[in-house]
């Protein structure tokens, strides 16, 4: 196995362990966030109705909402959220920022921080779900 790691390093030499790469080992296939509710209508309204998510399972107790785009599973650890901000409970890629921020608008909920052009590239804003969770709406440049 050492052989196979030391070529695949020359081949990626920024990626510190490319676990991504070996054949034999195991891989995080995706993370889920998953948080607790007590109205679901509301979740819905949010997540559907702004973010366009498609739901793909509903079992009454349990909704799941879904992107068509193929994505990399990530988790994020922080200290701050950037700029002085809190970290937010979530981050959110989109493609059309502002549109969305439209719509959050439209549905007359506050936004907490920005939009903003980060120093490190990313146009971004905060809002609060329906539920409270602080949300990072985002897209890069």
């Amino acid at each position: 196995m050492e052989p196979l790691r030391s070529a695949l390093r020359e081949l990626a030499p920024s990626c510190r362990s490319p676990r991504w790469l070996i054949p034999f080992g195991m891989v995080v296939k995706r993370i889920v966030p998953n948080f607790a509710v007590t109205d679901m209508a509301k979740a819905r309204s949010f997540y559907a109705d702004i973010l366009a998510l498609d739901v793909v399972m509903d079992l009454g107790w349990i909704v799941t909402f879904a992107s068509p785009a193929q994505m990399a599973p990530q988790l994020s650890l922080a200290t701050e959220g950037g700029s002085g901000t809190p970290v937010p409970d979530i981050s959110i890629e989109v493609d059309n920022l502002d549109e969305i921020e439209r719509r959050v608008r439209e549905q007359g909920l506050a936004i907490e921080y920005g939009p903003t052009t980060e120093p490190w590239g990313v146009r971004r804003f905060y809002v609060r779900d329906p539920l409270g969770r602080l949300v990072n709406i985002l897209a890069h440049g």
